[in-house]
């Protein structure tokens, strides 16, 4: 009797979603074009990063190199991307990856990433919204010395109700606009911005010189000539295009690569988006592309125009227009940046409704959170509910403790999509016509419908069955896990390996030699043909290189991030447990079956 029960209870934790084929009816409206989502796309990737992370990578960590730290980076992203494309090419609705994972490893996953990515919107709106009011505040206290006899406290108590008014105007601007009106507005704000971006490149390699990609350490000694402290030399690197080697590279491209989040807002417009299938895909490749070369024509600039040791971290294009003597420039510049946070920050904004509504849709968070202006077609209460989650985070913790939160919460997300596609890939169609072709080529051959060892290395079928589909699940079950071991000792243990002894050495080659195996049995399985308007390709190479990239990346994380991060997963635990178990769409539609059959049955007794 107890093990029928947990075994019920463990049925219910992985039981997945069942989507009908095509669009599905929609409560929300179906306004955004394909440009619309790539103005989504860039608006919020091309945030404050692009104006201030530039020179803070270029200063302490990369020098010049930082143009190959953004290649990097955007390699790094474009896995993640290619594989959200061809979800969103695959699964056209709201929800992004949790529902994603909802339709391919269960429930209980898909809670989790939802849970995870609502964090990481709430962090990414906190963090735009700070930026902004960092701009608007210092940057004006400076010309009119307003805060200057405040002291920081107040300051700080300014800047946070700054961020709490700006995130409640925003999500009223969303309720009065609709999704339609929004996209207009970031197509405008992003075109404004894109076109300062354009005209800070073409005047960086105007003015630029040369000269300060190759500096020597000769040139570091006259331009600090006139200081008495040369202490901070060894902290300028060696010179060069690589001043800081290829460790600062490496160290650059880690920073950067959180430059590249917030594509992924682009997936949770499935249910709003006139053709999802071909625009989302689009609309994620093309928006990283351009976000790419904006972050690569900006750091090119920027160090052209200026010594990358003399960089300003908090304003490196202002202070480098004025040091190539266009000091009018900065005007420009502000203006693009007011621009980039604010579309940043409805793009930040844009998203978190449409998961919160998903997951409530769904009946895994409050039913409430699913209502549907009548009006704009909007999710109301989710955006309500959005906006002051996200205003009053602001008061309730520090940014620097929490903003690591939003790289696990993202991270975990590419994750799990770069697994799902691996998964579904290998899956059998739910089409009539092919399973009748399974079931006569399994009578053909009855051995195809058992494992055997030349089944898992040399299948004898040509389209995806049950059984490899099942052969595949577990195999990326398996690889997860040791991409995440292999993560935690790479992470453990410095390089080269060779000084650690025998014994590391041992333990990485074993992982190394059952992840070479296991995903030469994936690569052995038949794939699914089923015609997509995108596809990922390198299957499964790909998605598993991704998914190593990014554990490896949450393994950097603090022991203190990760407490943070048990607690706001105990708090959704209690939420699910003490609510979404129950009221889930599935438990409501297994309840019906169960309750159907009952009735069968029924019937059957009266009339025998």
């Amino acid at each position: 009797m107890l093990w029928r029960a947990l075994r019920r209870f463990g049925q219910k934790l992985v039981r997945r979603r069942t989507l009908e084929p095509g669009m599905a009816e929609t409560r929300l409206a179906r306004c955004l074009s394909t440009l619309d989502l790539v103005a989504l796309g860039v608006g919020s990737t091309l945030g404050a990063g692009v104006y201030v992370l530039a020179g803070e990578v270029a200063k302490d960590k990369a020098g010049p190199s930082i143009v190959i730290c953004f290649l990097v980076a955007a390699l790094s992203s474009v896995l993640a991307g290619l594989c959200y494309a061809e979800f969103g090419a695959r699964v056209p609705r709201s929800g992004s990856a949790y529902l994603y994972s909802y339709v391919t490893v269960g429930e209980l996953w898909a809670f989790t990433t939802g849970w995870n990515l609502i964090l990481s919107y709430v962090i990414g709106i906190w963090v735009e919204g700070e930026a902004e009011a960092f701009f608007i505040i210092h940057r004006t206290s400076i010309s009119l010395n307003v805060f200057v006899c405040w002291g920081s406290g107040r300051v700080e108590a300014v800047e946070k109700l700054f961020i709490l008014l700006t995130s409640v105007l925003v999500s009223l601007r969303l309720l009065a606009l609709g999704a339609s009106e929004s996209a207009l507005v970031t197509k405008v704000f992003t075109g404004v911005n894109l076109l300062v971006l354009g005209f800070i490149i073409i005047a960086g390699f105007i003015k630029g010189d040369l000269h300060n990609w190759k500096l020597t350490e000769e040139d570091y000694k006259l331009a600090m000539a006139g200081l008495n402290d040369t202490s901070s030399f060894g902290l300028l690197g060696s010179g060069g295009f690589m001043p800081f080697g290829f460790q600062g590279i490496l160290r650059g491209a880690a920073t950067c690569f959180y430059a590249f989040v917030g594509f992924d807002c682009i997936a949770t417009t499935g249910e709003e988006a006139k053709n999802p299938q071909r625009a989302i895909p689009l609309g994620i490749v093309i928006s990283l592309f351009v976000c790419f070369l904006a972050y690569f024509g900006v750091s090119s600039a920027l160090t052209l125009m200026m010594p990358y040791y003399q960089l300003h971290p908090e304003s490196p294009l202002p202070e480098a227009f004025l040091y190539s003597g266009w000091s009018p420039a900065r005007y420009v510049v502000a203006a693009g940046s007011l621009c980039a946070l604010s579309t940043s920050l409805l793009g930040s904004m844009f998203p978190m409704p449409r998961v919160i509504y998903a997951m409530a849709e769904d009946g895994l968070l409050f039913r409430v959170l699913a209502r549907v202006h009548s009006g704009t077609h909007t999710p109301i209460i989710a955006t309500v509910v959005s906006g002051i989650t996200a205003a009053f985070m602001a008061f309730l913790f520090e940014l620097t403790d929490l903003v690591d939160l939003m790289s696990i919460g993202t991270l975990l997300a590419y994750s799990l999509v770069s697994i799902c596609v691996l998964i579904l890939r290998y899956q059998p169609q739910k089409d009539m016509k092919i399973e009748e072709e399974e079931v006569e080529l399994q009578e053909k051959t009855p051995e195809a419908g058992k494992l055997t060892l030349q089944g898992l290395f040399s299948p004898l079928n040509s389209i995806p069955t049950p059984l490899s589909g099942q052969v595949v699940y577990v195999c990326a079950s398996l690889l997860a896990l040791l991409l995440t071991v292999l993560c935690l000792v790479l992470t453990e243990l410095p390089v080269p390996l060779v000084s650690e002894g025998p014994v590391w050495i041992a333990v990485v080659a074993l992982l190394l030699m059952l992840i070479t195996g296991i995903t030469w049995v994936i690569w052995r399985q038949p794939q699914s043909s089923t015609p997509l308007h995108f596809k990922v390709p390198a299957v499964p190479f790909l998605p598993l290189m991704s998914i190593f990239v990014n554990i490896y990346l949450m393994m950097q994380m603090t022991a203190g991030t990760w407490a943070r991060f048990g607690v706001w997963m105990l708090i959704g635990f209690v939420i699910y447990f003490g609510y979404g178990i129950q009221h889930s769409q599935e438990e409501v539609k297994s309840g019906r079956l169960s309750s159907k059959s009952r009735a069968k049955t029924i019937d059957l007794d009266l009339s025998n």
